[in-house]
């Protein structure tokens, strides 16, 4: 996709979604954080499901701690891999009070170092917590990068590099939100909701598959 073609893109996308923004529910950065390390082969809807319940009792890293490993796993244990996700949550609080004060730092590289906090988890983090224009490639924003040929790569980190130089920079802030809605609503990994794409002129794939 041309320059000028991924402003219309985005473009086009921010008229068929007018609010992109994270689906995941929190309370402050620290749910946010929790929520996101949950979300991990997860479905949004799964993971609000789960901490419904959670956040009426635990709203800061001092209350998850008084929780346990223990108590926190009932309240997840409905997601896949929910044993890793409560011992790194456990973690992470643990050392987010022992080393930040219970407070996290605003820097992508800091902050990966927070056990259970990767690239993507740290990206997410920073862009819906304090507005940082960072594109976090998940599943849908590294299928779409390379099926629309927006920036194709063989990695997720190829990916969000090549996503920094062509996504205009008025769109940064909000890219991930558009890119992760477009994927999960319309442009799906099976069955794409061709026939109702607003980018369908601009896109290289739906002709392979009308």
């Amino acid at each position: 996709m041309k320059k000028a073609e991924i402003k219309i893109f985005f473009e086009r996308l921010l008229k068929e979604f007018p609010n992109p923004k994270c689906e995941l529910e929190f309370i402050n950065p620290y749910t946010l954080m929790v929520s996101i390390i949950l979300s991990a082969q997860a479905t949004d809807k799964g993971v609000n499901k789960a901490t419904a319940a959670l956040y009426k009792q635990v709203q800061t890293p001092e209350q998850m701690l008084a929780l346990g490993e223990d108590g926190l796993r009932e309240y997840v244990k409905s997601l896949n891999y929910y044993n890793n996700k409560t011992r790194s949550i456990i973690r992470m609080t643990e050392v987010l009070l022992k080393d930040y004060k219970g407070q996290f730092p605003k820097d992508l590289e800091e902050l990966q170092k927070l056990p259970g906090v990767g690239r993507k988890t740290a990206n997410v983090f920073l862009n819906v917590a304090y507005g940082y224009p960072l594109i976090a490639v998940d599943t849908h924003v590294f299928r779409l990068a390379n099926r629309l040929k927006i920036a194709p790569g063989q990695t997720p980190l190829e990916v969000e590099e090549k996503l920094k130089k062509v996504v205009p920079e008025e769109f940064k802030p909000i890219a991930q939100h558009l890119l992760v809605l477009f994927g999960r609503y319309i442009c799906k990994a099976t069955h794409p909701k061709c026939n109702v794409c607003p980018v369908r002129d601009l896109c290289p794939y739906s002709e392979k598959i009308l």
